[in-house]
């Protein structure tokens, strides 16, 4: 079994060295404000030491010097963690520009090169010790999948003398929570803080209850060895490869640990509590100017700035009842989406082998619905670590089949045979349901984000059911559908109204995800009809403007031969204007094109298809994808669908502030382990 603990290559491909005097200033001050920055070792012969000891994370001691030099010069602030509290509690405000330095993973060079360097410049830091690393008397230390030297991490006399001097406050980085622990039972092996132990003698998950415990247990084992080396309180916990959720964050505090450090990333705003500190994580190829673009990035932005480029995969075509067929499977995927370099992959989480757009079963744990395989997590995490892309849980929102829940129904009795079932969302038994499974979605799986599938909809003769009645009661509307449907002001309202409801619902299942993935993005299909046709929002609730204030992204369905155009590429073209005319939508619409013609049963031309994308991409269109990938019989081929999507070949966006172009740069780190 290998162990593997990599950090996402900081992306430069168009590298920007900029002048000082042209760099915008620091954050306004508020008093309680502040950047915060994610260092690790620092090394005297980086270029050298690459060969023989890889480390993306790692910096020269000469640009640590310059970077120490540039935060003076420019007008920021390194204020300690202490400054921090007291301006949190209503104390001396911090100075415009704080920023906090922090060190992780304890590596001598933290005395040897950082150390004097704070008492040269006399800046505070923060220091983020795994204590299991620091046993006096072993010889190596297990640091992902090598074993280093004990003498090339911290001694006690020295983590004691840079305790006493003031300037550095230490935290800890858990005592052997810095390792994968195994996730699921194929045995990945995903960050110990962050995952629910699979213990495969016994073919089960540990409880929530069980994993708190071992959360805590480790925080406060760590926390009392510390306390003993330095001699000082310890307050603080930073989470290993920046990955926690809420029941971490209450296993801290119950182990005496009100401060986290994450990897999140985005400014310390004054509404950003401190248990969720976020850091941004330098890599070995930024020059100091360049560093403005950690410290100026509001959340997210670094995601903004990025062309993304999209495939979307059917979980459906990896599963295969025999286990050496779906590695053969999983393992074709990995090598397509490897050679063909996407940015993410929207991946099926739920099971749909007749193609009918519902979910008969689930690829993960779960309390409501079959488990066709415990995949979905396996497949994740392959794809994140091997693959290098963000993966986006696929998921229904209501196309969910349940027995005994109540459907939506529609006036005047039976379901059209060509609309997807689906439940009722105005239902709060559907409602608890939908949101127990997301949650379960969540416990047990790693991904960057959710992609609502759509059959997020409701047409205009849809939900007539009792829960939805009395919901239209609470909007001021008659309990008749047929009512509303006569008065065009009525109707309207109740369009905006159900459009607005899926919206509020689509971001609470969000939000119960988010406790267990605090980063998660979103993403929503969208029909091309209210774009093209902003009136036809009653046939569908759905609009463009409102999905892209709800949503990180919006994948529009930019489907000519779904939709029947007898003219695709002008079909494509007035797609494109309407998008391009409304406020964000040329950076946050994906335009997921098909690769598959359902109507005739065949794969969409490859030259139709490359036109397609060509035509889009002439039209200033930035985020292109497409559904479905067929990566068993290498549909798209391979060399068209990489012409498409590889961010190898498409430059990535470059964004702007001021008058000055920022590098394209991403912060959030990957971990990997695998067998």
């Amino acid at each position: 079994m290998t162990r593997a603990i990599l950090t996402l290559l900081l992306i430069l491909l168009t590298p920007v060295r900029l002048q000082a005097q042209t760099l915008p200033p620091p954050d306004p001050a508020d008093g309680q404000s502040f950047r915060a920055l994610a260092l690790h070792d620092v090394r005297s012969d980086l270029r050298d030491s690459f060969e023989t000891d890889p480390d993306e994370t790692a910096i020269g001691e000469t640009e640590l010097v310059n970077l120490f030099s540039w935060l003076q010069q420019s007008g920021y602030q390194p204020v300690s963690l202490q400054q921090i509290v007291t301006a949190r509690a209503g104390g001396k405000p911090l100075p415009a520009g704080a920023v906090l330095l922090s060190f992780d993973d304890g590596y001598r060079s933290a005395y040897t090169k950082v150390f004097p360097l704070l008492r040269r410049f006399r800046y505070p830091a923060v220091m983020s010790l795994t204590t299991e690393w620091l046993e006096p008397k072993a010889a190596e230390v297990e640091y992902g999948d090598r074993r280093l030297p004990r003498e090339r991490f911290l001694a006690l006399q020295e983590i004691r003398e840079m305790a006493d001097s003031g300037l550095v406050e230490f935290a800890t980085h858990t005592h052997e929570l810095h390792r994968g622990v195994q996730a699921n039972p194929q045995g990945n092996l995903l960050p110990a803080a962050a995952v629910r132990r699979y213990d495969p003698a016994h073919s089960r998950y540990e409880t929530d209850a069980e994993y708190g415990r071992r959360v805590e247990g480790d925080l406060r084992r760590s926390r009392l060895l510390l306390e003993r080396y330095t001699g000082k309180r310890i307050r603080a916990v930073t989470w290993p490869y920046g990955a926690y959720n809420d029941q971490a964050i209450d296993a801290a505090r119950r182990a005496g640990m009100d401060i986290a450090l994450t990897l999140d990333s985005g400014p310390n705003t004054r509404d950003v509590p401190l248990q969720r500190i976020r850091r941004a994580l330098p890599t070995y190829d930024l020059r100091a100017p360049d560093y403005v673009w950690l410290l100026r990035d509001p959340a997210g932005a670094d995601q903004a700035r990025r062309s993304q480029r999209v495939m979307q995969v059917d979980l459906d075509y990896v599963y295969d009842p025999d286990p050496v067929q779906q590695e053969a499977n999983l393992s074709r995927l990995l090598d397509r989406v490897q050679a063909i370099a996407p940015s993410a992959v929207y991946l099926q989480a739920f099971a749909d082998p007749d193609g009918d757009g519902a979910a008969e079963a689930l690829y993960f744990p779960n309390r409501h619905m079959p488990v066709r395989a415990d995949l979905f997590s396996r497949v994740a995490w392959q794809l994140r670590t091997r693959s290098r892309v963000q993966v986006y849980a696929w998921m229904p929102v209501t196309a969910f089949e349940i027995p005994g829940l109540p459907q939506v129904q529609v006036q005047g009795g039976s379901t059209p045979a060509d609309r997807i079932p689906r439940l009722s969302p105005f239902d709060p038994q559907v409602r608890r349901t939908v949101s127990e499974i997301y949650e379960d979605l969540g416990r047990h799986a790693i991904f960057t984000g959710l992609l609502f599938h759509d059959d997020a909809r409701l047409v205009d003769d849809e939900d007539s059911g009792p829960a939805a009645l009395r919901r239209y009661a609470e909007w001021g509307l008659p309990g008749d559908v047929a009512a509303i449907r006569a008065s065009p002001e009525l109707s309207a309202r109740w369009s905006a109204g159900k459009t607005r409801y899926l919206i509020d619902f689509t971001l609470e299942l969000a939000d119960t995800v988010r406790r267990f993935r605090p980063e998660l993005r979103t993403a929503r299909n969208l029909y091309a009809g209210p774009v093209l046709q902003p009136e036809s929002e009653a046939w569908f609730a759905q609009s463009l403007p409102a999905f892209l204030k709800a949503y990180d992204y919006t994948a529009l369905m930019a489907m000519p031969q779904m939709e029947g155009a007898a003219q695709p590429e002008a079909w494509l073209k007035e797609l494109a204007d309407r998008v391009l005319a409304q406020p964000g939508g040329r950076d946050r619409t994906i335009f997921e094109l098909q690769a598959r013609d359902w109507a005739r049963g065949v794969a969409v031309d490859d030259a139709q298809f490359a036109q397609q994308v060509e035509l889009l991409r002439r039209k200033g269109i930035r985020n292109i994808g497409y559904y479905p990938d067929d990566f068993i019989k290498g549909h798209p081929p391979l060399a068209v669908a990489r012409e498409a999507l590889s961010t190898r070949q498409v430059p990535h966006a470059i964004g702007k502030t001021g008058d000055e172009a920022a590098p394209d740069v991403t912060t959030q780190p990957a971990v990997e382990g695998e067998r």
